[in-house]
């Protein structure tokens, strides 16, 4: 699903943020990308997502060798992948189902189409009651959900989350875990950066753990 080979990425000379990076994550699997901050987690999500490109190496998507792909083939790759941001990137004059339902509104999906997804993966993520609401009407926790919500009603084959629970309280934490779980069982692969080893070690979930640009262990 995503593999990469002896990757390496700067972000300008003497700045390298992946070195030799070789990874391998299987359909519908749930991974862990840990370490400290700076150690690459975000870098290496940024490279799934093909917001940036890798110096050397090579980076597969559903097979499909992206590192050197031209800019217009991007937006199809995309599609496939969801991403959850730590700050969540919702836009605040939008209420919480037109925020979800935006990415389908891109596509120029129906309006029945889109009513009939928004509001079944607002149920998923147990938000139906606050459809109507607008973001700084919610909380922290509740804004993650749609978020997540937002970055599935496409049904990606997978999904990205860059530290999903850096702003939340180990109550919340927990809860966007479980929602994490859930979206993997329904067959999603499911990778997520964390600084949180603690957290992600209560688990038993696979764990990669970068330093200094580098995979230093799995588990």
């Amino acid at each position: 699903m995503i593999e990469m080979y002896h990757v390496h990425m700067s972000y300008g000379i003497g700045s390298p943020a992946l070195l030799d990076i070789t990874l391998r994550i299987e359909k519908a699997e749930f991974v862990f990308i840990t370490g400290p901050s700076g150690a690459g987690k975000t870098s290496l999500l940024r490279l799934a997502f093909l917001a940036e490109r890798c110096d050397a190496g090579q980076i597969l998507l559903f097979g499909q060798n992206v590192a050197r792909i031209k800019k217009s083939a991007i937006p199809a790759f995309r599609r496939k992948i969801g991403v959850v941001f730590q700050d969540f990137k919702l836009l605040p004059h939008l209420t919480v189902k037109e925020n979800v339902a935006i990415g389908l509104e891109v596509l120029g999906k129906s309006r029945r189409e889109i009513a009939q997804k928004t509001k079944h993966v607002l149920r998923l993520v147990d938000l139906e009651h606050k459809a109507n609401s607008y973001p700084q009407k919610i909380s922290g926790g509740e804004q993650q959900r749609v978020a997540i919500a937002r970055a599935i009603i496409n049904d990606p084959p997978i999904l990205l989350a860059d530290e999903p629970t850096g702003n939340l309280d180990p109550r919340l934490s927990l809860e966007i875990y479980d929602l994490l779980k859930e979206v993997n069982v329904r067959g999603v692969t499911v990778v997520v950066a964390t600084h949180d080893l603690g957290w992600a070690g209560q688990t038993q979930k696979r764990i990669v753990e970068l330093e200094n640009g580098r995979i230093v262990s799995e588990g």
